[in-house]
């Protein structure tokens, strides 16, 4: 299980540089699933000197009130050779050999984020220490505890403080590095009491132990570390750190370490306890314990993993391809997009999506219950009857049948058949108007492309309104070709009245008996129902013809034709993509690159267990 810490530093590094630091996220991230330690400690604990002490390095700045104001990812790769330098995220080109350069940093790197204010912020600084005298370990050092605001804070930063702190230890996979002075009673331990609310039985808590040689004299701490103070999983190690006379004397790192050798080893109270002690022990400890850790929790990170990725690439297919830069590429981008609208919108006339059903209600409903409910009455009263047959004789009476007159009442009442028939084209013409409304809001692809979505739109209902001309126009020559030429048989098969004629020697007005203009009526009635029949039949076929069919065939064909003479510029306006959009797709896309890089390293470490 080599290289687990280096492994789950470097997701960590990547997670952060894409904005994932497991802060203010209200989702599961990679981030928080991968095990972390945590320091925690009251200002003045000695939390800084601890750090410095298991790096070997004086690097981290150090003054009155809250220093650390940010959280400071600490992240130690052991290497070979004399070379010891440090990194930065933020300056990953600059190599830091000087580590009062890396003190430096961290301030400026603090107020850049902050401001020159004494403010607290969450998001975290990534150092990376790499040197032949430090195991590979992480430590998340955090703002120290602290009881009252200073001059310059608000009244909330003891709060603030607290909050930061718990959004790093609440989480199950950090381990929590309590400090605590050896010469304060652990029941006014800052650490110890916020690690005790949030790991109440302490499976994820180590208790460290500073300024034990700063104690009154004949008092020790052997009760501490030896759990009978406050007892925790893990014992409790101590650690001796530089006095401040040795920091401001610069007293090197390594001679301090030895120091506390010695003193564990030659004080009678902790000569049991000295190969347990020390910063040196403290480190080791820790690297082993969180290696252990990251091995428990692989399942767990897979699984995670594998979720992730599923979620991401469903979501960036949602989102759609990026954009081509080239016209060839943008031309056939917004073509591939119209054939799947295309091909939605014929889904739905086809019946293999809902809408055009309706088509044949048109059909099979209003157009008959609109012919029916024609007024063909008022065309054959007995008194338009009469004027239309005596108007037809003119100055010279028909002596055997008026057959003028008969043309003229049948004209009449055929021509009331105009209305419905362009109701039934007018309604066809809306419902092809919603199919291409449905398709257009099914099409995910046009969703990305506000103006191109648009544009298909307005392209596709230019098409349909020419295309309801000219069914208008077919539509109402079936009618007006009923009109123009009368069915013959028809008039040959019906009874022949052989006084139909009436008496020549009459007046024009008294030729017609009642009797007979009501025959008149009922034939022209039972002719005209007959064109109703026919009509209610070739109409609808005309409709089809004529809107419907060429839907499906030519809906944007002149779109198409007027995309090819257009400049590149004019397809990138179809193509103007949501900025938001856009981003979005890029960090899904970052997002999934780390993730897939992730699962395949893991999967390779998993393979050697």
């Amino acid at each position: 299980m080599e290289n687990l810490i280096s492994l789950v530093n470097k997701l960590q590094r990547a997670c952060t540089a894409l904005g994932d630091h497991g802060v203010g996220s209200a989702l599961p991230t990679l981030w928080d699933s991968l095990p972390t330690i945590a320091v925690v400690g009251g200002q003045s604990s000695g939390k800084s000197s601890v750090l410095e002490s298991v790096v070997g390095k004086d690097f981290l700045p150090r003054g009155s009130g809250i220093v650390t104001r940010r959280p400071l990812v600490l992240q130690l790769h052991r290497i070979d050779g004399d070379t010891e330098y440090a990194e930065f995220m933020h300056k990953p080109t600059v190599k830091f050999t000087d580590f009062a350069l890396v003190r430096k940093e961290i301030t400026d790197e603090t107020e850049r984020e902050t401001g020159h204010t004494k403010q607290i912020s969450p998001v975290p600084i990534y150092l990376s220490i790499y040197s032949p005298n430090v195991v590979d370990l992480t430590l998340i050092d955090l703002p120290g505890l602290t009881k009252v605001a200073v001059e310059g804070q608000s009244d909330s930063i003891v709060q603030d403080i607290e909050t930061m702190v718990r959004s790093f230890i609440e989480k199950p996979n950090c381990i929590i590095l309590a400090i605590s002075p050896a010469n304060q009673d652990l029941a006014t331990s800052d650490a110890i009491k916020i690690s005790r609310e949030v790991d109440p039985k302490g499976e994820r808590t180590f208790g460290v132990l500073t300024k034990i040689d700063l104690m009154d004299k004949g008092t020790n701490a052997v009760d501490m570390l030896e759990g009978r103070s406050y007892r925790l999983q893990y014992t409790w190690i101590g650690v001796v750190n530089r006095s401040q006379q040795d920091i401001n004397k610069s007293v090197d790192m390594i001679a301090a370490r030895h120091r506390e050798r010695e003193y564990f080893a030659n004080t009678t109270e902790y000569k049991h306890l000295a190969h347990r002690m020390g910063s040196e022990h403290l480190a080791k400890m820790l690297s082993k314990h969180l290696e252990s850790v990251i091995k428990s929790r692989i399942p767990g990170i897979q699984s995670l993993i594998s979720k992730t990725i599923a979620g991401l690439e469903a979501e960036l297919n949602h989102l759609g391809k990026p954009i081509a830069a080239d016209a060839g590429g943008k031309l056939y981008t917004i073509m591939e997009i119209c054939r799947m609208f295309n091909g939605i919108y014929k889904e739905h006339l086809d019946g293999m999506r809902p809408g055009g059903e309706k088509i044949y209600y048109v059909f099979d409903n209003q157009f008959p219950v609109a012919l029916k409910r024609l007024q063909f009455d008022k065309n054959l009263s007995m008194e338009n009857v009469r004027k239309l047959i005596t108007q037809a004789d003119g100055y010279q009476p028909h002596l055997i049948a008026p057959e003028q007159g008969y043309r003229r009442l049948i004209e009449s009442c055929l021509v009331s058949i105009r209305g419905p028939a362009e109701a039934a084209v007018d309604a066809v013409h809306s419902i092809l108007r919603e199919l291409v409304r449905k398709a257009i809001s099914e099409t995910d692809e046009l969703k990305q492309f506000p103006t191109l979505r648009v544009e298909v739109s307005n392209a596709a209902f230019e098409s349909l309104d020419r295309m309801r001309n000219e069914s208008k126009k077919n539509t109402l020559k079936l009618v007006d070709m009923e009109c123009s030429y009368l069915t013959v048989d028809f008039f040959r098969k019906l009874p022949q009245d052989v006084d139909s004629g009436g008496n020549p020697a009459q007046s024009i007005f008294d030729r017609y008996n009642d009797s007979y203009l009501r025959r008149i009526s009922t034939n022209v009635l039972a002719y005209v129902n007959m064109v109703c029949s026919s009509l209610r039949n070739s109409i609808p076929k005309s409709i089809v013809y004529c809107q419907v069919r060429e839907a499906k065939r030519t809906l944007l064909d002149r779109f198409f034709m007027e995309l090819g003479a257009r400049e590149i510029k004019q397809l990138s306006k179809l193509l103007d993509e949501d900025p938001v959009v856009m981003e979005r797709r890029v960090n899904l896309a970052r997002r999934l690159e780390l993730y897939r890089s992730a699962q395949a390293e893991i999967d390779a470490v998993a393979w050697t267990r």
